[in-house]
């Protein structure tokens, strides 16, 4: 039976690619860097068959037409390539990928599945950092982090269980990583659905509703609404969050509704759901914290972790 050998958490910014020779001088944004190259060789030392990543959307590849809690990616995958990530076809592990939704199934869950799935940076800027040659197939597991309702924490742990079983029960002997892609505490500008009040606020409803063909579109002006918001991140969160990965129990959290965890990290924090899936996919386990910035310039608290099975 295949295993998972290791888990690896790391934010993601596309900032780090378009805009690096503005935080070129800051401690943090080389500490985070470092952090990743790390992560990347404790990777490629694991030697994995396949890599199940888990990570957001940021509506490029999923809109407000149809917005699945859970999707599996089990034929072709394409990368948006906005900001400098990785476009166009990325290789995956469609065997196991189509064994992952059915188990999940079996197990409870109502995975939606995509023959031709479009990821943007939430799944890609990992890749590119710690998969360079993106020569490792992959099992995109693509949460939805950013449109209310959100899938319950609790939901997303039980998600992770659920990955690990699977893999266990594949009938092959792969070595499974798995990656959580996003978080830290962050605020992004981005109204609810529901409760659009600006004309940004209203213009930025209408990409996520109409962009599906023509995202490319609205990327100017969308990239400007981010750039000019007050970054407003909470490193004491960070911090304790990062405390429960390395401990691999993240109990505590799991009761947090989304408000409460809007209210404690930004609405940008809601991607902790990718790690809280990641720690329990490895289930007994220990960590290490590779780096932690506060990076204001990046709006985001920038972690870098990674997890070993205690077997």
């Amino acid at each position: 039976m295949s295993s998972v050998v290791l888990g690896v958490g790391a934010s993601h910014s596309t900032l780090m690619n378009t805009h690096w020779k503005e935080v070129d001088h800051l401690p943090g944004a080389h500490r985070f860097r470092d952090g990743l190259l790390q992560a990347r060789r404790v990777l490629a030392e694991a030697r994995p068959d396949a890599v199940v990543i888990i990570g957001s959307n940021h509506f490029r590849g999923f809109f407000l037409d149809l917005m699945p809690a859970i999707t599996v990616g089990v034929g072709e995958v394409l990368g948006a390539g906005e900001a400098g990530t990785p476009s166009g076809p990325l290789s995956v592990d469609t065997d196991l990928a189509r064994h992952l939704v059915d188990s999940l199934v079996d197990d409870g869950f109502d995975p939606a599945f995509s023959l031709r799935l479009t990821v943007d940076h939430g799944i890609t800027h990992s890749l590119q950092h710690l998969v360079p040659e993106l020569d490792v197939p992959i099992v995109p597991v693509v949460i939805n982090m950013f449109a209310p309702p959100l899938p319950a924490l609790a939901r997303c742990h039980a998600l992770g269980r659920a990955i690990a079983s699977a893999v266990g029960r594949d009938g092959a002997d792969k070595r499974i990583a798995v990656i959580a892609s996003g978080g830290l505490s962050h605020q992004l500008p981005w109204p609810a659905w529901f409760d659009a009040l600006s004309d940004d606020d209203r213009f930025l409803v209408e990409a996520w509703l109409n962009g599906r063909h023509s995202w490319a579109e609205y990327e100017v002006r969308r990239r400007q609404i981010i750039r000019a918001a007050r970054p407003q991140i909470n490193e004491d969160f960070d911090r304790r969050f990062l405390a429960m990965v390395e401990a691999g129990d993240l109990g505590p959290l799991l009761g947090l509704s989304s408000a409460q965890v809007a209210a404690q990290a930004g609405n940008g924090a809601q991607e902790i759901r990718a790690w809280i899936a990641m720690v329990a996919a490895l289930g007994p386990c220990t960590g290490r914290t590779l780096a932690y910035a506060a990076m204001d310039e990046w709006l985001t608290g920038m972690g870098v972790a990674v997890l070993e099975p205690r077997s």
